[in-house]
């Protein structure tokens, strides 16, 4: 113990005393580059070592790549929309029915005519005469809300229901 508390001893104290708060402070470093490598994986990925410039770069050229794919798939979603609107247009958007008595014989209202239009007013009026012994089926081209031939009164109207997209008046269909 002598050997202590000589200059030799003192130095020698101090120097270890160094030297294990050095080691807890590499202990206490190593720690914080663990966390440090770990966050960095987070950020940069598992691909091995790489510089936050380099990751930008990447990140950027990928991002541009996805920008561009993302472009194509919209103007191909564009086109095909565009192609369906056109489809739909030409599709029965518009219905009008009337029921009727052809004969006025109080037969219930047993005709009808019925209007099957696109959106822009064009398509078919179907109508159905009935009488005691027979009926008859009609049908007639609609060209823009115009027909291709002359309708008669419950063909204008199912037409003009049609495209007004209402439901007839019950006075109306009692005619």
């Amino acid at each position: 113990m002598d050997e202590l508390t000589t200059t030799t001893g003192i130095a020698a104290l101090a120097a270890g005393a160094i030297a294990l708060i050095a080691l807890i402070a590499v202990g206490v470093l190593a720690r914080r580059l663990s966390r440090m490598r770990a966050d960095q994986r987070v950020v940069l990925g598992d691909r091995g070592p790489r510089d936050l410039v380099a990751h930008a770069a990447a990140l950027d050229r990928d991002f541009r790549s996805l920008h561009g794919y993302v472009e194509d798939l919209a103007a191909g979603l564009e086109n095909r929309l565009g192609s369906v609107e056109g489809r739909l247009e030409g599709a029965i958007s518009h219905h009008g029915l009337v029921r009727y008595d052809a004969y006025n014989e109080m037969s219930g209202r047993q005709s009808t005519s019925i209007a099957l239009l696109d959106a822009r007013g064009s398509g078919v009026v179907v109508s159905s005469i009935h009488h005691r012994d027979q009926a008859r089926l009609y049908a007639k081209q609609v060209v823009e809300g115009q027909g291709q031939l002359e309708l008669s009164p419950e063909e204008i109207e199912a037409v003009r229901v049609a495209l007004a997209g209402e439901v007839p008046d019950r006075a109306e269909q009692h005619r």
